[in-house]
């Protein structure tokens, strides 16, 4: 349950269990920002949103870290799952397929402090993922622009 745009994870599971739940209320040209440090769980939330949405729940889902963009077919239309690390500058995101997966599908990126804001599209819920004191222990902190506001 998310309590002022917070939501406590204990454990890799209940980080993947909660990217399944949010899969629910995702539709095509939704954006998701996953912005922490390496280790806190972006990736584990991604593979498990990812495979929710393909109804694949064995799908090898490689980080995308080498080739930037992975796309996939799911229930709601194409997934386009970015990793923006390695990027440069920020225009080189579209050589990606910014533009196409802007307009045509759910939109995940990884490391979108790498964008300049103009880059950034307006209806986007942003997600941060840290760690607390306690082991183990995940906070995912929620930003939502645009429309994410009325949808949380």
């Amino acid at each position: 349950m998310i309590e002022n745009n917070l939501f406590i994870s204990t454990s890799e599971a209940e980080t993947a269990n909660f990217a399944q739940d949010l899969s629910l209320i995702l539709r095509s040209g939704d954006v998701l920002f996953l912005e922490g440090d390496l280790g806190m769980g972006k990736s584990v939330f991604a593979r498990a949103l990812i495979r929710e949405l393909t109804t694949q729940p064995d799908l090898e889902v490689p980080s995308p870290t080498f080739t930037m963009v992975q796309t996939y077919d799911t229930i709601k239309g194409p997934l386009w799952h970015f990793d923006l690390y390695r990027i440069k500058a920020p225009e080189e995101v579209y050589e990606l397929g910014w533009e196409d997966a802007l307009s045509e599908g759910i939109v995940l990126v990884e490391w979108p402090s790498r964008l300049n804001s103009s880059l950034a599209p307006r209806n986007r819920l942003e997600i941060g993922f840290s760690t607390s004191d306690k082991e183990g222990t995940r906070h995912l902190t929620f930003t939502p622009h645009g429309q994410w506001k009325d949808r949380l």
